[in-house]
């Protein structure tokens, strides 16, 4: 079992570097790609929404959000409840570069998938799906239990 998180691991970083070869926008970084469709997906999150889904810390989240600030790919916008936090919005740049990260994203699974039967894949997708929750089960429960 120790391989499977090699595996998956090595996936990702492949993933990542493939994505980066067909992607054009020579401003945003590789880590930067899920952040794009994270805020597409789902528009006027907060930061500890973002940092949640993504499974990385604020102070990561606060970074990468500045970086794509300055280059104009989001807005912040305080929440009225706590000037604090922030929501926010992806940029019409954000929204232009939007379908190719989606179109490379899906040619790279093609390739991942190709010769794998649509049974396999689905059996598959469901194991990782349960995991997936455990997962963010486990880091709840350890979360409060700080």
């Amino acid at each position: 079992m120790p391989r499977f998180m090699k595996m998956l691991n090595n996936i990702s970083r492949s993933q990542a570097i493939y994505r980066h070869s067909k992607i054009s926008a020579e401003d945003l970084q590789t880590g930067h790609y899920a952040f794009v469709l994270a805020i597409c997906r789902e528009s006027g999150r907060s930061q500890e929404e973002l940092a949640r889904e993504l499974c990385i810390n604020k102070s990561t989240v606060t970074r990468n959000l500045n970086y794509l600030e300055e280059r104009e790919y989001i807005t912040r916008i305080p929440l009225p409840n706590d000037k604090r936090q922030f929501s926010v919005y992806p940029t019409e740049k954000m929204l232009a570069v939007l379908p190719k990260i989606r179109q490379v994203s899906a040619e790279w699974m093609a390739l991942l998938s190709e010769g794998i039967p649509p049974e396999e894949l689905a059996i598959f997708d469901s194991v990782l799906a349960r995991m997936q929750a455990r997962a963010g089960q486990i880091i709840e429960n350890q979360e409060e239990n700080k």
